[in-house]
């Protein structure tokens, strides 16, 4: 019986949390359309990501906001749930563009909302596509923007860190931008892949210092990607899926 009434209450609140969702996005999409100035539309995405949280009672903490350069910046952030975007979006300040697949263009509704606040579209599938996609992004970052990666690129059931791509860390040398490790925790208990809806919890946001240019010796891509993975793997209290050959 214990078990049921559990189930029933957790089913409960999952349909809560999607409504409130869903509400809170239909009224932000509208503002977003004919709110003018990028930072303001990202100041009102963040503030419905925020209020998105505070209505289903998930506690959004977020740990050394004072390391986060301003300006030009390259965050990356560890990907575990389906969360993780609003997460960061509430998270970040509203410098950042966010760096997603090219896929997410087929969800209407969502694409307009992402494009609306800056987001940059990639394509994962072909070379020609990388390749150029690789040069825009590289071009951003030197001209000073602020940009926000999932270098995992997907997530999936299994807990762990998977194997990172390099575009990010790319764009982070050739524009000699500081790469900012930050760490999620808590999106994979309350939404998992596989799960229709989010069970209650709480989430973790962890922004570590900077990685700054040169900091490394000679800059290079793979340094970088190694340095930021070290510092998310040292505080994910998640295995590294990489080294264990599980992604």
């Amino acid at each position: 019986m214990r078990a049921i009434l559990k189930a029933a209450l957790n089913a409960a609140y999952g349909g809560y949390a999607v409504l409130v969702g869903l509400t809170v996005t239909a009224l932000t999409l509208p503002l977003l359309a004919v709110t003018p100035g990028l930072r303001r539309r990202r100041q009102l995405a963040r503030s419905g990501a925020r209020l998105i949280f505070l209505l289903i009672g998930a506690r959004l903490v977020v740990e050394g906001e004072t390391h986060m350069p301003r300006g030009q910046a390259i965050v990356v952030a560890n990907h575990a749930s389906y969360l993780d975007g609003i997460i960061l979006q509430g998270a970040l300040p509203p410098d950042f563009g966010f760096v997603i697949k090219q896929e997410v263009t087929r969800v209407p509704l969502v694409h307009l909302l992402l494009r609306r606040i800056g987001s940059q579209f990639v394509d994962r599938f072909t070379t020609s596509g990388r390749l150029r996609d690789a040069r825009r992004l590289v071009r951003l970052a030197s001209d000073g923007k602020a940009l926000a990666f999932f270098p995992e690129g997907t997530f999936g059931p299994q807990p762990g860190l998977r194997p990172f791509k390099l575009g990010a860390f790319t764009a982070a040398a050739r524009a000699r931008a500081p790469v900012v490790p930050v760490i999620i925790t808590g999106a994979r208990q309350m939404l998992p892949a596989g799960r229709l809806l989010p069970r209650p919890g709480r989430v973790h946001v962890r922004v570590e210092p900077p990685i700054q240019p040169g900091e490394l010796g000679e800059l290079d891509a793979r340094a970088l990607l190694e340095a930021a993975r070290q510092r998310i793997l040292a505080h994910l209290d998640e295995p590294d899926l990489e080294r264990s050959g599980d992604a």
